[in-house]
This record gives C-alpha cells, sequence and structure tokens, in this order.
C-alpha cells in the first residue's frame, strides 16, 4: 500500500492529549512495513508498542530508528498488572514523542492501554472513553469497557511538579 493510501486509511488514528500523542493502528504485515514505516515517521513516531501476538518481523522498524516493544496480553481482555506498570512506564519515558500502539485491528487492546495512558494523565473516565470512541469507532468490548470504569489512576502522566511553589 504507498504511503498516500495509508496516511488516509482509517486504520490509523492520531490522539493527542496534553503532552501526550500517541497513533493507534492496525497490526502491520511483512507486506506493508515499509509503508507502515514511513508513515509512521510522517507522525513522528519513536516508540511502537506491539500488544498482539507477532505478525511481522520489527527489525525493519528497529532499523529505522523506532524502538520496539512487545506487550502482548489476550485479546478481548484487560492488561494485567505488569503489563499495565510496563505501559506506562514506556509513556513516562517517552512522553515527548509520539507513541504508535497496535493490536490486530486497533480496536481492543490498544485502545483501553491509550485510555490508561489518558486517565494517568488527568482526563476523567468516561471522557477518556468517549475521546477515543469518537476518533476509533467501535473500540473497547464490553469486558474492556468494564475494566477502564473500575481502572484507578495513579495520576502517574501529571506534572506534580508544574508551577510556582512559594514558602
Amino acid at each position: 500500500m504507498p504511503a498516500a493510501q495509508f496516511l488516509n486509511n482509517p486504520s490509523m488514528t492520531e490522539l493527542r492529549y496534553k503532552h501526550l500523542r500517541f497513533l493507534i493502528t492496525n497490526s502491520p504485515a511483512d507486506e506493508n512495513v515499509h509503508s507502515f514505516i514511513e508513515t509512521c515517521l510522517k507522525y513522528g513516531v519513536t516508540v511502537l508498542v506491539r500488544v498482539s501476538e507477532k505478525t511481522y518481523d520489527a527489525k525493519p522498524i528497529e532499523a529505522a530508528g523506532i524502538k520496539v516493544y512487545d506487550l502482548e496480553y489476550p485479546d478481548g481482555s484487560a492488561p494485567d498488572s505488569i503489563v499495565r506498570d510496563k505501559w506506562l512506564n514506556i509513556v513516562k519515558e517517552n512522553k515527548h514523542g509520539c507513541i504508535a500502539v497496535h493490536c490486530i485491528h486497533g480496536l481492543g487492546r490498544s485502545p483501553v492501554l491509550v485510555a490508561m495512558a489518558l486517565r494517568e494523565a488527568g482526563m476523567n473516565r468516561q471522557e477518556s472513553i468517549d475521546f477515543i470512541r469518537s476518533r476509533r469507532r467501535g473500540s473497547f468490548n464490553l469486558r474492556q469497557l468494564e475494566f477502564l470504569q473500575t481502572y484507578q489512576s495513579g495520576h502517574r502522566l501529571i506534572n506534580k511538579h508544574a508551577g510556582c511553589l512559594i514558602m
């Protein structure tokens, strides 16, 4: 698929909130990985998080200067505490670049992780769900929605030292 077509393809959705930028995508395949890389670079992607099983070789992506992380967890489910902690650490460490994240179709696992990051950055529960769904229709299944409704944010992505302190 040519890069121009890939840019217009709804399979990629850029989301911005405060200092955070995400690109939720479908999973690339070996056949289109070079177009995928071109598009990621146009969005300024510095990190790619794969939450689905491996369906392509990540070496070309890494050779393009994009760091690839594998945080696979079962389709249709919510991430366990290990995946959640790793994800939030990745976001915290890469908050000045664009973070691409994909599962197979970019409708379940990827949006769940982005919704968690939005919550940790200060967005409320329903706003995070509505924000993603308004840009990526069909996101979240019932189990994932229940997880997001009960997810307790620790506000780990809020700059707690911003502003002026007078003593």
